[in-house]
């Protein structure tokens, strides 16, 4: 693997081999990947800038590697722009709304001293809000100066108790390498590849006498009337009756049909991603739970987005229709948090033997921070990053990456590991169960990638990653994707659809 700027040979980029070895792909391709090169993208004391441009060149790659199998013809080479991927990892600093710039952080979000060292709270959503305050005995409508007296009044680690106990978010400051969160442990990339008779017969849907029996085993049907074969050798040849192979279109994930199940960043950066790509995209949430309509208007492209209640039976029918013909299921919720609704994974790839399922959470899958809820900023807080990046100001007060590098990071592995499995899936059927966390992106970004040799040189100039959209939203100012064309096309590729109002649309397939 190359960088532009340098002859062919010349060096390897670690960490996009790392990347790509994690995901199963043939090493014999990262030699297809370049990459331009750009100054001052993601400044860091950690390698966040090599952390990022591997991610996409991965997704790059995996799309590249799909088109071609889906196609007929060779992996072609493709090149990605590090100025490009330094302006998406920001894209909601980037984001304007009708001219407006929105409020990534509310004032109860951030980093607090506490009796004996430092605490990061996470209030943007009102009911993390309302437990924050509640678990440390505050009136509603307590600000940052009540706070900051309540937390520099108890130690660090009691806050972080007290505040989880309550449902809230608060973690303690660990010191590098002191971490209670075992790094070490944390694989960057979970893939199981599911063969049929493989699972237990354990994955009845509750209630499921009362709800549809859904479209048969997913090795017996085309997934998505229209998207990906589940194998080279199935009844009609690989091809879909209904013609979805890539005639007349670069685009590898055309005819894929994806649930989406994710919220905030991480998620549906790996959706927005796919959507991208070609697939159709359906995002699903409750009504009952709120989402802060700037993150969607950020990570909302090509997508449409329902609301379904999966504790109404009715909503749960509709839902359990979308699954029988769904290629793709992606969830971005704490471990077993969906189990009751039938969608634990192995209970999905029972009733759906081709399906891929893909699970993202913040703190890995074991361990007792395991079921807790976390963002970037707090698994950047409690693994020691932002010990690590510490301003040196004297005061002692933590840093934070140039960017919610572990969301962005893990959204392209996320999508790079679903591409990767659609390939496989057309070689040897069956169905895969990946899973992959914030921590252990974190553990990666620490532990695992060597500093590269970057550009030096001043800060980039986004522009030329930046365009606008029309939305019933409002005009968008946001940054283009990354990802490099598959087709090895200079061009960057767009989305074929703005975002729209959340929960908007009809619980369908198109």
């Amino acid at each position: 693997m190359t960088r532009s700027d340098v002859s062919p040979g010349d060096t390897r980029d670690a960490a996009t081999a790392h990347a790509w070895a994690a995901l199963g792909g043939d090493p014999a391709l990262l030699e297809r990947v370049t990459y331009h090169s750009v100054s001052g993208g993601l400044p860091a004391r950690l390698p966040v800038a090599e952390l990022a441009r591997a991610t996409v060149g991965a997704c790059s790659l995996a799309a590249a590697e799909l088109g071609a199998r889906r196609s007929g013809g060779a992996v072609p080479a493709v090149r990605v722009d590090e100025g490009a991927v330094a302006t998406a990892f920001v894209s909601e600093r980037h984001l304007r709304i009708d001219g407006r710039k929105p409020t990534n952080f509310a004032p109860l979000s951030g980093f607090w001293r506490a009796a004996d060292g430092w605490v990061r709270t996470h209030a943007n959503y009102p009911h993390h809000r309302a437990r924050l305050l509640t678990a440390l005995g505050l009136p509603g409508d307590s600000g940052p100066d009540e706070l900051a007296a309540a937390l520099a009044a108890r130690p660090a680690r009691a806050i972080q108790e007290t505040v989880y106990a309550a449902g809230g978010l608060a973690v303690a400051v660990a010191e590098p390498g002191e971490s209670e969160i075992p790094l070490a442990a944390l694989p960057l990339i979970e893939s199981r590849h599911v063969g049929e008779g493989e699972l237990p017969a354990n994955g009845a849907l509750p209630g499921d006498a009362e709800l549809p029996a859904g479209a048969g085993p997913a090795s017996e049907r085309v997934p998505g009337g229209g998207g990906l074969p589940v194998s080279a050798g199935s009844a009609n040849g690989g091809v879909p009756a209904s013609g979805g192979l890539l005639t007349g279109t670069v685009l590898p994930a055309s005819g894929v049909r994806v649930l989406d199940l994710t919220r905030v960043i991480a998620g549906p950066v790996a959706t927005r991603t796919l959507a991208l790509l070609g697939a159709d995209v359906l995002r699903i949430d409750s009504p009952r739970l709120s989402e802060d309509p700037d993150a969607h208007a950020d990570t909302g492209f090509g997508k449409r987005s329902a609301a379904l209640d999966l504790a109404a039976l009715e909503d749960r029918r509709t839902f359990e229709a979308l699954l029988a013909d769904a290629d793709v299921v992606f969830t971005g919720y704490r471990p077993g948090a969906l189990d009751r609704f039938g969608l634990a994974p192995d209970a999905l790839l029972e009733r759906h033997p081709g399906l891929v399922v893909a699970q993202l959470c913040a703190w890995g899958w074991s361990g007792p921070w395991a079921g807790r809820r976390g963002f970037d900023s707090l698994v950047q807080a409690a693994t020691g990053i932002a010990a690590i990046e510490a301003q040196g100001d004297g005061d002692g007060r933590p840093g934070v990456l140039p960017a919610h590098a572990l969301d962005h990071g893990t959204g392209y592995l996320l999508a790079a590991a679903v591409l990767r499995a659609l390939t496989e899936r057309l070689e040897t059927g069956g169905g895969h169960h990946l899973r992959l966390s914030l921590a252990g992106t974190a553990s990666w970004l620490i532990h695992g990638i060597a500093p590269a040799a970057l550009a030096d040189g001043p800060a980039h100039d986004p522009a030329p990653w930046l365009t606008e959209t029309a939305s019933h939203l409002g005009t968008l100012h946001h940054a283009r994707s990354p990802v490099a064309s598959p087709d090895g096309s200079p061009d960057p590729l767009d989305w074929s659809r703005p975002p729209g109002r959340l929960g908007a649309d009809a619980p369908r397939w198109l």
